[in-house]
């Protein structure tokens, strides 16, 4: 295997839970895919519209969204938001990304100057 494919591949892992928190963070309102696909693009996020949709409706399917239809504008659109429980799921995961984060970020820092090619 090639150290690109590696890379790939180790990257894709990491980025599908970090959407998932990501996109359960920006459903406190309702959006709609496209313009969900948008906003995440815009904050450093990217994640392709075959990609969303999918998951938002497995996300749906846990019980952790809801969707309704809006049709009274040009076309019609699906608008996804948190359930209570989606809620309480995103809150946790929260939580646990901060405490992840500081774990990982220590151990990376103590990992500098180690002879690991870090520095």
């Amino acid at each position: 295997m090639e150290k690109q494919e590696a890379l790939a591949g180790l990257l894709q892992e990491l980025r599908r839970g970090i959407i998932v928190l990501c996109v359960l963070g920006r459903l406190a309102e309702p959006k709609y895919g496209y313009s969900l696909v948008t906003e995440l693009d815009e904050a450093g996020v990217s994640v392709e519209a075959n990609t969303l949709y999918p998951l938002l409706r497995r996300l749906e399917g846990q019980g952790l969204l809801q969707s309704s239809w809006e049709t009274g504008g040009a076309k019609p659109r699906k608008y996804y938001t948190r359930t209570a429980m989606g809620h309480e799921v995103y809150q946790a995961l929260k939580m646990q990304w901060n405490a992840t984060q500081q774990s990982v970020n220590a151990l990376l820092e103590g990992a500098k100057g180690e002879g690991n090619g870090d520095e």
